[in-house]
């Protein structure tokens, strides 16, 4: 579904379309998680990218991640965007913290 979206909504100049991953909620060891112990989740996977920002020259500055990565983004900012009943961020290139490897 959320390949569908990424293909409808093309994130404009260096702007990125996030979308959250929600945090476990069972341990490894088969405990269930409570709500309030879970927190908010810092990663998220990237769904797409625009072109990249302009310089003061006109040139092109290309955007750090690639669709498919795994960022880690601010607890804080960006702008979420609610569709077709799931949630999306899309934050500035420069805002995004770093890329995750697994």
């Amino acid at each position: 579904m959320a390949s569908a979206i990424a293909k409808r909504f093309l994130p404009l100049m260096d702007r990125v379309l996030v979308q959250k991953i929600k945090p476990t909620v069972q341990t490894k060891s088969g405990l269930f998680l409570p709500e309030t112990a879970k927190g908010p989740s810092n990663l998220a996977t990237v769904l797409a990218v625009g072109n990249g920002r302009l310089s003061r020259d006109g040139s092109r500055i290309p955007i750090d991640v690639k669709e498919g990565d795994t960022v880690v983004v601010p607890d804080y900012g960006g702008m979420a965007l609610k569709l077709d009943d799931e949630e999306f961020h899309v934050f500035r290139d420069e805002d995004i913290i770093g890329v995750y490897k697994n």
